[in-house]
């Protein structure tokens, strides 16, 4: 894409800021946002380098997605899928790429993001892709903190401009939740449409 990395920052700085503004999150989201840290993921300050944040989640990987099918128009019908999710390095760990496949009544999703780390802004972007599309999605730009991945961007949908945040938590070593959420209103309010949960698969012993 064209974009360069001064829009990236400055895209990534309004939306940080909007979403410190929000002052309705969902319900399911707080929870997440209120635990501790894991013990098992490092500790984050702004000025580490964060390359090795997605260590943990190199693997395979059972996911159970849910997808609302029609977001910021009041409805509330959800499709579901199950299917895997395999992560591997890039770069020596400097960039991952994660495959998503899963099927279910509303259809089949084939999907991978290409996650970039940038060593001077130490941030990530996630290049998120589908094969129905065949392009490249507008990256979502963020970091971990204190274990929790927190991830931003602007994008149109039905001609609005919206806000999105895609959230990392992981719950376990074994197991990962991923949440995205849109926002019309400027981050005021947020409405949960993607909600996966990955479960690890443990390699054989024999």
């Amino acid at each position: 894409m064209p974009n360069t990395a001064s829009r990236f920052r400055t895209i990534f700085a309004f939306c940080a800021c909007a979403a410190a503004a929000a002052v309705a999150w969902p319900a399911r989201v707080d929870a997440q946002s209120n635990a501790s840290s894991p013990p098992f993921v490092q500790q984050t300050s702004a000025n580490r380098d964060g390359q090795a944040d997605f260590d943990f989640e190199i693997g395979t990987w059972k996911t159970h997605l849910r997808r609302l099918l029609k977001p910021l128009t009041g409805s509330t019908t959800w499709a579901e899928y199950d299917g895997t999710t395999a992560v591997r390095r890039v770069w020596n760990g400097r960039a991952n790429l994660v495959e998503l496949e899963v099927d279910g009544p509303a259809g089949h999703i084939e999907a991978l993001s290409l996650r970039l780390y940038n060593p001077q802004s130490r941030q990530w972007s996630l290049n998120f892709a589908n094969s129905a599309a065949g392009t490249m999605a507008v990256p979502t730009l963020g970091e971990f903190r204190n274990g929790r991945g927190e991830f931003y961007d602007q994008e149109t949908l039905n001609g609005r401009a919206i806000l999105v945040r895609f959230l990392i938590l992981p719950v376990s070593a074994d197991t990962i939740r991923f949440e995205q959420a849109y926002s019309d209103d400027g981050g005021k309010t947020w409405e949960l449409n993607w909600v996966a949960l990955d479960t690890r698969v443990k390699e054989s012993t024999r």
